[in-house]
C-alpha cells in the first residue's frame, strides 16, 4: 500500500478471486491524489521512427520507454501505475514482451491491475504492441 498524509492507494485481492503475482484485482485510491492518464503508446521514437519493425521485444522496450517518459512528464513513475492496458496484435508471441515488461516492473510488491487483449491490428500495420496506463500519485 502506498500512503501519504493526504492520500492512500490500496491493493486488494479478494479471497473469492483468483490470485496472481503479476497483477492486482482491485485498486482503491482515496484522499488527495493526482491522477495521471497516459494515452496509448506505440514503438515510435521522438523523431517518429518506428522502432523494432517485426520484433515485439524491441517494440515493447520502446513502448515502455515512451510510457516512462510520459509518466515522468506527468510527475509520476512506474511504481505509481495502478492500471495497464496492453494491446498485442494477434499472432504475436507474448513471452518476449512479458519478459521486457517484467524487467521494467521488477519485483515491486504491489502490481497494478492489468488488462491484456489480442487485437486484429493497431493504428499502423507495423505496430505489434500498444500500452496505456493510469497512475495515482499521493499528494
Amino acid at each position: 500500500m502506498t500512503t501519504s498524509t493526504h492520500g492512500q492507494v490500496q491493493h486488494i485481492n479478494p479471497e473469492d478471486l483468483s490470485k496472481n503475482s503479476a497483477f492486482t484485482n482491485v485498486i482503491v485510491a482515496s484522499g488527495q491524489m493526482k491522477t495521471v492518464y497516459i494515452g496509448g503508446q506505440d514503438a515510435i521514437d521522438a523523431s517518429g521512427t518506428i522502432i523494432g519493425k517485426g520484433d515485439i521485444k524491441q517494440q515493447t522496450e520502446q513502448v515502455l520507454k515512451n510510457l516512462q517518459s510520459a509518466l515522468k512528464a506527468g510527475g509520476a513513475d512506474v511504481e505509481h501505475v495502478i492500471k495497464w492496458n496492453i494491446y498485442v496484435v494477434q499472432g504475436q508471441p507474448i513471452q518476449p514482451a512479458f519478459e521486457v515488461f517484467q524487467g521494467v516492473w521488477g519485483r515491486r510488491p504491489n502490481p497494478p491491475a492489468i488488462t491484456m487483449v489480442f487485437v486484429s491490428g493497431l493504428a499502423n500495420p507495423d505496430f505489434l504492441v500498444e500500452m496505456d496506463a493510469i497512475a495515482i500519485v499521493p499528494q
